[in-house]
């Protein structure tokens, strides 16, 4: 088994994702569009795009570019889908909900990959066995939840769209 942490820009790594943990459930928590939300949000996205930025550049487990470096890909895309309805000026605003969705899953992906770091410790178990398993069951969990909050949030965006409609 590889060492807790190798490298510098493991340390890094780590560092970072430790303030993406904290700022992403903050953000999630918080009530939705106050401020204290948007800082928490820029500070998860930030943090997001250093951590996916330094993943690119760790190679100590496999020697080469892997299924660990495709999924902090597609973890920037879930940031870059998330965030991009906040910044389109002309979308309709019942579409906005998308961001919570990709946002929700960004720190799904997040706390999955945790997770996965977390269970390939134990000692003796198979270590992709263990990431998917990590992983199924951050996502299982959480997509529960979203599926739950769903009605909440579409409710959220019609209000504010009514409210803008009858202003």
């Amino acid at each position: 088994m590889y060492g807790f942490v190798n490298s510098n820009l493991g340390w890094f790594h780590l560092a970072t994702a430790l303030l993406a943990m904290l700022a992403g459930a903050f953000a999630l928590a918080a009530n939705k569009g106050t401020v204290q939300h948007k800082r928490a949000g820029y500070v998860y996205v930030f943090a997001m795009v250093l951590i996916c930025g330094s993943a690119l550049g760790i190679y100590n487990l496999t020697g080469r570019f892997g299924v660990f470096h495709i999924m902090a890909i597609v973890s920037s895309l879930t940031l870059v889908l998330g965030m991009a309805p906040l910044f389109l000026r002309n979308l309709p605003r019942k579409y906005k909900a998308v961001h919570v969705w990709f946002m929700y899953y960004s720190v799904l992906g997040l706390y999955a990959a945790f997770a996965s770091e977390l269970s390939v410790r134990i000692p003796d178990k198979p270590f992709f066995a263990m990431v998917g398993i990590a992983t199924a069951t951050i996502f299982g969990l959480g997509t529960a939840f979203i599926l739950k909050k769903e009605r909440i949030w579409t409710k959220y965006f019609e209000q504010k769209l009514y409210c803008q409609q009858s202003a």
